[in-house]
């Protein structure tokens, strides 16, 4: 089964995802975290958020980029909170090391390896088109290409939820 949460900040929507996963029996846990570390600061987040995990037996994979790559080494039948589109598609946008142009071609791939792999994904999506695309610089392209990865995502999943003030909203 295969799940997409989608919210803005603070919305509640990483809470409901790790609440599907623990209400799942499928095991291990897998939390893949795909925020790169640019300083102490998210260094000591990165840190607060894996002992949390591990309080409920998630085992961690630091993706930031190459999704595809990462989805190689979780094991079948895992259930995995993938956390989260918004991070991976900055990263691939505008890392060097990143696809680039391709970046929505890329993390599908990753994310239907992964969905063929696992009994349970859920992924986690920020929604940050709500704003609107007035914005400078690359920005545009970022929103549009991360609108069209949870459009994507969203065909692909067998459930999709919004997480709007706390409040948990299925649509599918």
């Amino acid at each position: 089964m295969t799940a997409l949460v989608v919210g803005g900040a603070a919305s509640g929507k990483s809470q409901l995802a790790e609440q599907l996963i623990l209400q799942s029996t499928a095991r291990p846990r897998v939390y893949i975290a795909t925020m790169q570390v640019w300083d102490s600061e998210s260094e000591r987040r990165v840190q607060k958020h894996r002992a949390m995990r591990a309080e409920k037996q998630f085992s961690t994979l630091e993706v930031p980029l190459g999704l595809l790559a990462a989805a190689e080494s979780v094991p079948p039948g895992s259930a995995v909170l993938l956390e989260d589109l918004t991070n991976l598609c900055a990263g691939e946008m505008f890392s060097p090391q990143g696809a680039g142009e391709n970046t929505e071609k890329a993390i599908l791939a990753g994310v239907k390896a992964l969905a063929e792999k696992c009994a349970l994904l859920v992924m986690v999506s920020g929604d940050v088109a709500g704003g609107g695309l007035d914005y400078a610089g690359d920005t545009p392209a970022y929103v549009y290409t991360l609108a069209k990865l949870n459009n994507a995502a969203a065909a692909m999943a067998d459930c999709v939820y919004e997480a709007v003030g706390g409040l948990q909203i299925q649509h599918k």
